[in-house]
């Protein structure tokens, strides 16, 4: 989730193209996108729905499961399962049994917060936030999850999103949207943020300005090349953004509120994008679907990162 626009402004870059509707879900939120490779499956989550969607890469087979709250990132895990993370709690869960045991408490004290953004780190440390169910000021939060242990990174977020990481694994990215700031952290050797002389957490520094970008920074992915592939909630685009911060191409999609992108595909050179409808007084049909576009010919050796498996111990 993340604010709307207050106006609309032309992309700089090359349009790569326009992705086309993949899977009619129809999602409320459409969120979490992640690629399976072993299994050559796409899995997303509904989050306002409490939905685990999952499909073919090319979209065959879409099956939805229902979950008992709000849900918003499914992890792969080393052992092949998933770690759900939703709203006061984490969980794994048996994708081939349907079965969910509970594994760790998550913000179960705050009735007002639910989880957002996650995405594995090249550690196999899992990366996660929260927000206020209403996008409350300041109410979020940023964890990681390292080897079981849970620490709280920041607090004080508004709509944490964009997580995602440099292919050489020395830099974390992340945007509290409300800003229209992508915000970069220098990271230790063992994928925490650095340490100033203090002991705590030093700042991340600002890398990206999307404040005229004509839409606000949400999910985000990585690719090979050092680009970090942006949704821009509002825009109707996602934003291909240079090492150093620049829009330098787009993709454009046919619903104005595109969510997350991911790579995937056998050669991981397919951008999916999760779109929703939440908030919109009258959607299109293709709002709330996922969305795709091959861009191999597009973008010759642009491809995406093996989604690292989560790692809890």
């Amino acid at each position: 989730m993340s604010e709307s626009p207050s106006d609309q402004t032309l992309p700089p870059g090359p349009c790569l193209g326009q992705a086309q509707l993949l899977i009619d879900s129809r999602c409320e939120l459409g969120e979490g996108p992640g690629w399976d490779a072993e299994r050559s499956e796409l899995r997303w989550l509904d989050i306002l729905a409490g939905e685990l969607h999952r499909a073919r890469g090319d979209g065959r087979e879409h099956r939805v499961t229902r979950l008992d709250r709000r849900t918003s990132y499914a992890a792969l895990t080393r052992d092949g399962d998933y770690l759900l993370v939703a709203e006061n709690r984490l969980s794994r869960f048996d994708p081939q049994t349907g079965q969910t045991r509970d594994f760790l408490p998550f913000e179960a004290d705050d009735p007002v917060t639910r989880s957002n953004d996650a995405r594995v780190d090249p550690h196999g440390s899992l990366w996660l936030s929260t927000m206020g169910l209403g996008a409350e000021a300041g109410a979020g939060s940023l964890y990681r999850l390292h080897r079981g242990e849970l620490t709280r990174l920041r607090r004080g977020l508004t709509i944490p999103n964009a997580l995602c990481f440099s292919p050489d694994g020395r830099h974390a990215y992340f945007s509290d949207t409300a800003t229209g700031w992508v915000m970069r952290w220098a990271l230790d050797d063992q994928g925490f943020p650095a340490r100033g002389g203090d002991g705590a957490f030093a700042e991340p520094e600002p890398w990206a300005d999307l404040r005229d970008s004509g839409g606000g920074p949400d999910g985000a992915v990585m690719d090979s090349d050092a680009c970090l592939w942006l949704a821009l909630w509002g825009a109707g685009r996602v934003a291909r953004l240079s090492p150093e911060g620049n829009e330098i191409a787009h993709v454009r999609v046919p619903a104005r509120q595109p969510s997350c992108p991911v790579f995937g595909g056998a050669t991981l050179s397919t951008l999916y994008v999760t779109t929703a409808r939440e908030g919109m007084a009258s959607p299109e049909e293709a709002d709330g679907g996922v969305f795709a576009i091959e861009l191999a010919e597009r973008l010759p050796g642009c491809r995406g990162l093996a989604e690292p498996p989560l790692r809890l111990a």
